[in-house]
């Protein structure tokens, strides 16, 4: 439960972590310096997806964009969005969608049945606002935690000629971690299972905010989520991913785009080590990776107000 009210006053129960209502977000975000809007974009295939962006306030000017991706089972309106507010305060402008399935866009809870089918809908987003006149000319960059630092990935292989000026990478979920991938005979079990209920959420595993964010206070503060998935991986999302992640880790080399990979060094829902081969062997002229040492799945994340 979170909590407001100072040392000697009353404890009273917050409902978002920033405040209890529409108006304190936006009391919050003024605040820090910087505006929010949110809408809905509808993707070329008919799905409604809920999107946000943070820009600072004038006078202030962008000096570049960020288009942002989040994880399984996440959304961009908890704690996802202390990144761009961060960023927006140092003058970019910041745009992310919640992906098909998650928080509040269309689709079944976090069943992600088709990866590449989610990499066209933000590739036609992302390339709605790069058209916007104001932004034509400003540098884009690209960021994703765990499963959508896969997506960056994916978008920018997906057309190597489309100019991304970077990519910011945390924990990307290039391969699944060993820790938490079903072992045989399981994969096969649920393979033939899922062709007859794709959407079934059986898949045995531990809750991923305790295994994913290392200090307690902020752990209590994620699992507030309200629009955190918390079931069980459905099959056809866990196959998909599977497979994704599998194609991904064999074409690191491709990879051509300059980028930044952050990973912990106790991450055990992502691999680590499939970070340190992205930057081995990656064409990037411009490439770096910071391993954190005892650090966990989740790294960008403030956990005050």
């Amino acid at each position: 439960m979170l909590l407001e009210g100072g040392h000697g006053e009353e404890q009273r129960p917050l409902r978002n972590f920033w405040g209890n209502t529409p108006e304190d977000e936006e009391t919050y975000h003024s605040s820090q310096g910087i505006k929010s809007t949110k809408s809905f974009y509808d993707s070329p295939r008919g799905l409604s997806l809920f999107a946000r962006s943070w820009e600072p306030l004038p006078p202030s000017t962008p000096r570049g964009l960020l288009f942002m991706l989040h994880g399984y089972g996440n959304d961009t309106s908890w704690t996802f969005q202390s990144t761009p507010i961060f960023l927006a305060r140092s003058s970019f402008s910041c745009f992310a969608l919640d992906l098909p399935g998650h928080g509040l866009s269309q689709g079944l809870r976090a069943f992600v049945p088709d990866v590449d089918a989610v990499v066209e809908d933000c590739i036609s987003y992302f390339d709605s606002v790069r058209r916007r006149s104001e932004y034509r000319d400003l540098p884009c960059f690209l960021y994703g935690e765990s499963m959508g630092g896969a997506i960056c990935l994916l978008i920018h292989l997906r057309d190597l000629t489309t100019r991304w000026n970077g990519a910011i990478l945390a924990a990307p979920m290039c391969k699944i971690s060993d820790n938490i991938r079903p072992r045989w005979p399981i994969p096969q079990i649920l393979t033939f299972v899922a062709k007859f209920l794709p959407t079934l959420p059986i898949v045995p595993t531990a809750d991923l905010v305790d295994k994913s964010v290392k200090v307690e206070k902020k752990r209590i503060i994620a699992a507030c989520n309200p629009l955190r998935y918390r079931g069980r991986p459905r099959l056809g999302t866990v196959l998909e991913l599977l497979r994704v992640t599998d194609d991904l880790s064999s074409k690191l080399f491709e990879v051509s785009l300059p980028f930044l990979v952050l990973h912990g060094s106790a991450d055990v829902v992502t691999d680590p080590s499939v970070s340190q081969a992205l930057y081995e062997g990656a064409r990037s002229e411009d490439k770096t990776i910071k391993i954190y040492e005892g650090m966990m799945h989740s790294l960008l994340f403030r956990g005050d107000r």
